[in-house]
């Protein structure tokens, strides 16, 4: 994705992120599910299953993604932008929690400032900067 795509994506969930209150809180009633992950840790392939086996996010399917989003896999910028972009089309629906991994010394150490630097040479530093801002 094109780093002014990725910018734009990131300046409006941050736009959305400080309308929230810091505790969410998520119900259900007998007839809706709502599907819980966690430590998705930059692996696309387990998120893809994951949609695979209970459905996209949309009004009837709820999602709450516990944190440690990136770093260690290989492909955790892509998981911030389909979790991003759910969380803008489907904001009642998809709730998103900080883990350890969204912070700036975490992802020195475990690569993904790594990750970003090397997908994104020339805007890498400022996409980087606007991540933190975010988490």
């Amino acid at each position: 994705l094109h780093a002014r795509y990725v910018l734009n994506l990131l300046h409006e969930t941050r736009k959305h992120l400080k309308q929230l209150p810091n505790i969410s809180y998520v119900s259900t009633c007998y007839s809706e599910e709502v599907t819980v992950c966690g430590d998705l840790h930059g692996q696309l392939d387990d998120l893809f299953l994951i949609f695979y086996k209970n459905g996209l996010p949309s009004p009837s399917k709820s999602y709450v993604f516990n944190g440690d989003f990136v770093d260690r896999g290989k492909q955790s910028l892509e998981i911030l932008i389909i979790l991003f972009t759910f969380l803008l089309i489907y904001p009642k629906e998809v709730h998103l929690n900080r883990g350890n991994h969204e912070d700036h010394m975490v992802n020195l150490r475990y690569g993904f400032t790594k990750e970003v630097m090397q997908k994104y040479k020339v805007h890498g530093k400022k996409i980087l900067k606007m991540i933190q801002n975010v988490f």
